[in-house]
């Protein structure tokens, strides 16, 4: 019998019970089926034993670090090493060519894609930044916040929980006369793009005009953490905080987070996948094409009663010249092949970690910029495009999350935690296969 992942036994005898869960069926079958698209339409299969590096956002670090293993299952001869560093650390190593391609949820500034000319953006998933808070008194999910009010908190014009501004909004719930420690990122980060994008716009008369939005910026007071996981650390270690992360890390680690008003401020909106879809919605034929200006492509609070108004793209970063950073062709190829299997068969699995599926409009848009690269001088991927597949079943609510096993939903927590291996994980499938849980 092969031994089991850590926490693989605990969810076995569930799962046999769940297992006529079309939800749960799609997506152990998304893990690990291989790529089923016609050869002839797809990049080439990459040779040889190959080891790519990227480096960059700590936003989509969950789905990347899913999409590492998942990949290597379907191809074991291409490994990746993928750095969770901050969306300014990609940048950095991009621009200075060190790996083989970077993850922002910032897109590149004028300046910065000046320094690393021929930059292709390749929108890879969508995702929410959750206002997530520590207030015993305040159940999961039970606090209100606008716009404004996030802002005053983070520019410490609102200092107390039992401030007028917040009780107004939140009848009935047992807000405490306790003082707020705000919590920010201390990295250069896309999220906190994404997050001070986001005051700026509900804020433009105060935040915007006085502090701007940016991947560093000069926080008025606050905690510092880096990384994602930093800012989730403090906030679920320290009473009455806030702070903003992205939603996997979020519902992985069972924290509180608020109900965030609508732009439209017709309702207050959960974090969740549909509601960052519906705030993509409205952008998707506007968007440029993977060489083009993405400086100021944004979704934060977008028009609509269920866009969910802290929503942003998370981006690829790949020269539209591989030869600047990789050694070789077949090096290259597996380039384009990983990150064409993420932008289709791997946004599968996007749901089960709480990211939204790009739309079938952005993975055409991808492809067309992955057609575009060369490796000096020579075509790449001659064309064609993947089928592109239909998108998994969405939710309202990060709670519909709850109907997929554990072991999967939180497999990239665990893995950047050291908690298991990935030959553990692996022997763990191939236990659920042996014991026909599972059919592959």
């Amino acid at each position: 019998m092969f031994v089991i992942a850590k926490y693989i036994t605990k969810y076995v005898t569930s799962m046999i019970t769940k297992i006529t869960s079309l939800l749960v069926i799609a997506t152990i079958v998304a893990i690990i089926a291989p790529l089923n698209a016609n050869a002839e339409t797809v990049p080439d299969t990459p040779k040889g034993t190959i080891n790519l590096n990227g480096a960059g956002a700590t936003f989509p670090f969950p789905l990347i670090d899913l999409w590492r293993v998942d990949y290597n299952t379907a191809y074991p001869n291409v490994n990746l090493n993928y750095q969770s560093i901050g969306s300014g650390g990609g940048i950095k190593q991009h621009i200075e060519k060190t790996v083989n391609f970077a993850a922002s949820d910032a897109p590149m500034t004028k300046s910065e894609a000046g320094l690393a000319p021929g930059t292709l953006h390749i929108p890879e998933t969508i995702g929410a930044v959750t206002l997530v808070y520590n207030i015993p008194e305040v159940p999961a999910g039970g606090l209100k916040l606008t716009g404004q009010i996030i802002s005053d908190i983070y520019q410490g014009r609102i200092t107390n929980w039992q401030d007028p501004a917040i009780k107004n909004i939140n009848p009935g719930v047992n807000i405490p006369d306790k003082g707020i420690v705000v919590v920010h990122r201390s990295d250069g980060s896309g999220t906190t793009f994404v997050f001070t994008d986001y005051l700026s716009k509900a804020d433009p008369n105060g935040w915007s005009k006085k502090i701007g939005f940016g991947k560093s910026i000069p926080w008025p007071i606050g905690l510092a953490g880096k990384g994602n996981e930093g800012v989730a650390a403090i906030v679920k270690s320290t009473k009455y905080t806030v702070g903003y992360v992205e939603l996997a890390y979020a519902f992985q680690t069972k924290m509180s987070y608020a109900s965030v008003q609508n732009a439209d401020k017709t309702a207050f909106l959960e974090p969740s996948i549909e509601g960052a879809s519906q705030a993509a919605s409205g952008i998707l034929d506007k968007l440029p094409a993977a060489n083009g200006d993405w400086s100021k492509v944004s979704i934060v609070n977008a028009p609509g009663p269920k866009s969910y108004p802290i929503a942003s793209f998370s981006y690829l970063l790949v020269y539209d010249d591989l030869g600047k950073v990789t050694k070789n062709m077949e090096e290259a190829k597996a380039v384009i092949h990983m990150i064409n299997w993420m932008v289709t068969k791997g946004q599968e699995s996007s749901s089960g970690l709480l990211y939204a599926p790009i739309p079938a409009p952005v993975v055409a848009l991808d492809q067309k910029g992955l057609q575009m690269v060369k490796y000096n001088g020579q075509v790449i991927w001659t064309g064609g495009s993947a089928d592109v597949m239909s998108s998994p079943a969405t939710s309202s609510s990060p709670a519909a999350g709850s109907k997929i096993p554990d072991w999967i939903r939180n497999n990239a927590k665990w893995w950047a935690e050291g908690s298991i291996s990935d030959d553990d994980y692996l022997k763990g499938l191939q236990y659920l296969v042996q014991q026909g849980i599972l059919k592959v």
